[in-house]
């Protein structure tokens, strides 16, 4: 079949198309002819760092959408022709390829009149928007909320999700992508750049702060986002968390959640792994009813995903970035 083949760790963006041999499913597993798979940050920080599971060449790519070629023993859930979209394992070899193995009870299946395109948008930033959201913070109506990089793919969706659920939303962007994250719902946009957001959450919400964190940046920016919290806040971490101790007070406490959607393939928890597919199910129901876009803005081939993968790496892309494979 042909892949997009990562020849050894650190050579993200010199990958080529090539040719290697089809999977095949094993017990629980699913054949998935893949029809497009999107592109994440993850993608190229794994590339580069390695796996020590990995063999090469490797083909990465974490979420994809495609139809079901053939079913391995014990799957009940899904059939053959079925269209679905899942996350996959970073550990094995992924998406950007035209065929694909995963585990069959990790899978969503797509409603009709969604796109494999929009489909494959979700896995990877929206299941962790949500998870976020509803499984670690159990955001609720009437919360006041803090999103991080509102322009990207994981903030796109808490955005989206927050306002859907009833939450005042703050969010951080540069002053470009304003207009763009006020149409995905956003309250306030904060110019990141210009303004120091702590200050200026507090100032919107009458010195009190907000009630939700999410930091999509890191531990220097999760620090800071600490000064933002009210009462009883709760902060969700992504890219590292904030310094928990120092900030540990009795006259001020603080909840701290940390954010690692993909190491549940690594778990053996199958009624946490089974929680990919019951958040896929709701995201693309809400899609399907125009309560949430997919925020696809740009769809290339295989060929160009290592250049769109360097894009990516800039921290500057909005949205969400899809492959057409087949």
């Amino acid at each position: 079949m042909k892949a997009l083949l990562l020849e050894d760790k650190g050579k993200v963006f010199e990958m080529k198309v090539g040719t290697v041999d089809k999977p095949a499913p094993g017990k629980g597993e699913i054949l998935v002819k893949i029809v497009a798979t999107a592109l994440n940050p993850v993608d190229y920080k794994t590339g580069n760092g390695g796996n020590p599971n990995w063999t090469f060449p490797h083909i990465l790519g974490l979420d994809s959408a495609g139809i079901v070629e053939e079913a391995g023993t014990d799957v009940t859930n899904v059939k053959v022709g079925d269209r679905v979209v899942y996350h996959g394992d970073l550990t094995k070899k992924g998406g950007f390829a035209e065929y694909g193995v995963t585990t069959a009870h990790t899978v969503s299946l797509i409603p009709e009149g969604i796109s494999f395109e929009d489909a494959a948008a979700l896995p990877t930033a929206g299941y962790t928007a949500y998870q976020t959201l509803f499984h670690k913070m159990h955001a609720s109506k009437g919360q006041t909320i803090l999103v991080h990089a509102g322009a990207g793919g994981v903030g796109g969706f808490a955005i989206q999700l927050a306002k859907n659920a009833g939450l005042t939303v703050l969010t951080t962007a540069s002053s470009a992508n304003h207009e763009y994250v006020r149409s995905l719902g956003a309250d306030h946009a904060i110019d990141y750049h210009e303004e120091d957001f702590a200050e200026k959450a507090l100032e919107i919400t009458n010195g009190l702060g907000v009630d939700l964190v999410l930091d999509t940046v890191g531990r220097d920016n999760a620090d800071k986002s600490l000064k933002a919290l009210a009462f009883n806040g709760q902060i969700a971490f992504i890219a590292g968390p904030p310094n928990v101790n120092d900030a540990i007070s009795f006259a001020h406490p603080l909840s701290f959640h940390q954010v690692a959607l993909g190491s549940v393939h690594q778990s053996n928890n199958m009624n946490e792994q089974r929680k990919l597919a019951e958040m896929g199910d709701h995201m693309l129901s809400l899609l399907q009813d125009g309560k949430i876009n997919a925020l696809v803005e740009k769809v290339i081939s295989l060929e160009e995903v290592p250049e769109a993968l360097a894009e990516l790496s800039t921290r500057r892309v909005k949205g969400k970035i899809v492959a057409k494979i087949n």
